[in-house]
């Protein structure tokens, strides 16, 4: 019974030995084969160029003047030069008043005016008299001095009477309704034949100044001392108009600006402060209330070693790319000096290295990898297509 035991103890010992063998050689295959496993990836080389910096902000377009049109007299509206939509310049004649009531009191002043020279000058005549008769005693002291006084009183009636005839001027320049600014007329709000009164809450309608235009965007306070070195740099700084959203993903431009104003205060609620640039907008591609997204230009970083974003891996330590060398691949920590959609600087490596571009989830330090070619551009796909 006791050999029997032995016997069993034995067996299963040798069995438990076997089987230990057996993994330990199979996890030894496993490993040769997962060592000897090639990893495929896509590479890229550092680049080395000029890069502008930029920061970005959504901003609304307003005009540099828009003027609502009023009637600065009352009457009635006679006549409308110009169409809604249309382009005028400025001093161009939009409308015009009824002017006859103002024309009658132009008029009256000037008789008035008449009046008042024919007797300033009897009364002229009377006192040039009366100073030759006062050297012998002819006329009394009084009765020069009253004639003085006539005369002096006549001047300022002529006087007033100009100015009447000034005043009166003005108000029938006022029936004549010029453009004050070069721009685009909007929404008519009345027609000819209207009874126009200062005190309506409604003007004409407004004409907006198109070009140039102006662009409003807010930034971190932050960026305060980078603004005030761009307002004081010898050449403007770009800024460069987007339709919304679109600024970073290479969309629509529609228009190159300079920067031209910081307020004079930043925002206590929001930590922002607002800035202002200037667009030339000949063909209208801004419109005024539109939003846009800005990108201005803040800095240019020379030689810069760039690569695509995708290169740049974060680990617990920081960031790191994997390098090629020879049929291996190494981790190499880098530092982000700036990045955006497009590209990452960064400092590290050297310009020309090759770095793994995709396939980097696959990858440790030493591993064998195969670099896979790169696709053909699509119009060479398509040429290949139309080929028999």
């Amino acid at each position: 019974m006791r050999i029997h035991s032995r016997s069993v103890v034995i067996c299963a010992v040798m069995f438990a030995l076997a089987g230990a063998a057996l993994w330990w050689y199979g996890r030894s295959g496993e490993e040769k084969i997962a060592h000897s496993t090639t990893v495929p990836v896509r590479v890229v080389a550092v680049k080395q160029q000029d890069v502008p910096r930029y920061v970005s902000g959504i901003g609304s377009v307003l005009s540099l003047h828009s003027v609502v049109i009023r009637p600065q007299v009352e009457g009635v509206l006679t006549r409308l030069l110009v169409k809604e939509g249309q382009w005028v310049k400025q001093g161009d004649l939009l409308a015009t008043i009824d002017d006859r009531g103002i024309r009658a009191s132009l008029e009256q002043a000037k008789a008035q005016l008449g009046q008042s020279q024919a007797q300033l000058q009897v009364a002229g005549v009377d006192l040039k008299r009366y100073k030759l008769l006062s050297t012998d005693n002819g006329v009394s002291r009084q009765t020069l001095d009253q004639q003085q006084a006539l005369f002096n009183q006549l001047q300022a009636t002529v006087l007033g009477n100009q100015a009447a005839i000034a005043a009166a001027q003005v108000q029938l320049s006022y029936t004549q309704i010029r453009s004050p600014v070069t721009g685009r007329v909007g929404i008519r709000n009345v027609d000819e034949g209207n009874f126009l009164r200062v005190a309506d809450a409604q003007g004409l309608f407004s004409v907006t100044q198109i070009d140039p235009i102006g662009v409003e965007f807010s930034l971190p306070q932050h960026m305060l001392p980078t603004l005030q070195g761009l307002l004081k740099a010898q050449s403007p700084a770009a800024v460069q108009a987007y339709l919304e959203g679109d600024g970073d993903s290479g969309g629509t431009l529609l228009g190159e600006g300079r920067l031209t104003l910081i307020d004079n205060q930043v925002a206590a609620n929001t930590g922002t402060i607002r800035v202002k640039a200037e667009f030339d907008n000949a063909d209208a591609r801004l419109w005024p209330g539109q939003l846009v997204t800005l990108k201005l230009q803040t800095a240019l970083d020379q030689k810069a070693l760039v690569v695509p974003p995708q290169v740049v891996q974060r680990g617990i330590d920081g960031h790191y790319v994997y390098r090629i060398v020879g049929d291996k691949v190494e981790s190499v920590p880098v530092k982000v000096l700036y990045q955006d959609s497009t590209l990452n600087i960064i400092a590290g490596v050297s310009s020309g290295d090759k770095l793994v571009s995709d396939g980097q989830s696959r990858l440790k330090p030493g591993a064998t990898v195969e670099v896979a070619a790169e696709a053909p551009p699509p119009q060479d796909v398509a040429e290949r297509q139309v080929q028999p």
